[in-house]
């Protein structure tokens, strides 16, 4: 049993049929990055590990137990952390949000809070910034400010969509670095865009399109020849590896997605 697993799923909103007979296995410590096209059905695989939605047919197990008797043991960052740049809100007041259950609304936090969540900061570099408004900090920086308010929860699972939206490259990898360093204590899933980047980092990456391709790229130089040839990560390398992982037939959809120079 692993930390997360889905078991043959699917699900339909009506009668559109989004996800169909998914199954996967999270371990502990895994790195996994959710790759695919837009309204192929990643943020709805999402929201089943959540328990924000039950599947039609199969099973969700997070930790042992369905979603909803687990979600203390998960941490989210959702793809919008857009804030309000002119709301006077410090770092730590945004991190200490994590907190499950602790706030005392007539004390505000305890000790024991704040330096919870200037751990959390620490861990993700931002410590330094704890009294600065949440406004004045780059995308990135924010993004890791997020990351500290999910860690603030103690979480067994890190799930983040989308969490390098509008960072550039360097940003991107900065993040996809912080993620690797909690992966060692933190099992983490990400749903990501930046293919050529996350290849790097992330040693499990699952393809979903409405059916579910997955791979283990914990051996980068087996999986991607080019980059031990010491050619850049190729996106288009490791969706062919996918596909061929693949038992279910492949919508001509996906084929045009997959050979996308």
């Amino acid at each position: 049993m692993g930390v997360i697993d889905v078991t043959n799923v699917s699900f339909a909103y009506e009668r559109d049929l989004v996800l169909e007979n998914i199954s996967l296995t999270v371990e502990k410590e895994d790195f996994l990055a959710i790759i695919g096209p837009n309204g192929g059905g990643k943020s709805t695989f999402l929201k089943l590990i959540l328990g924000i939605l039950k599947p039609n047919n199969g099973t969700v197990r997070v930790l042992g137990n369905e979603p909803s008797k687990n979600l203390s043991h998960i941490g989210y960052v959702p793809q919008n952390t857009n804030v309000n740049t002119d709301f006077p809100i410090k770092v730590i007041e945004v991190v200490m949000m994590g907190h499950v259950g602790g706030k005392r609304p007539l004390f505000g936090y305890g000790e024991g809070e704040i330096g919870c969540a200037m751990g959390a900061l620490a861990q993700v570099g931002m410590e330094a910034y704890a009294d600065k408004k949440i406004g004045s900090l780059s995308g990135g920086q924010r993004q890791r400010v997020m990351i500290a308010r999910a860690l603030c929860a103690h979480p067994s699972i890190l799930i983040l969509d989308e969490p390098t939206a509008s960072i550039d490259v360097a940003g991107q990898r900065d993040i996809y670095e912080l993620l690797k360093e909690l992966s060692k204590s933190v099992t983490i899933i990400v749903v990501s865009h930046d293919i050529s980047v996350i290849l790097e980092y992330a040693n499990k990456a699952a393809h979903i399109n409405k059916t579910l391709s997955y791979h283990d790229i914990s051996n980068k130089e087996k999986s991607f020849p080019a980059h031990a040839r010491g050619e850049h990560f190729c996106e288009v390398e490791l969706l062919q590896m996918l596909g061929s992982k693949s038992s279910c037939d492949t919508s001509e959809r996906e084929k045009k997605w997959r050979t996308k120079p």
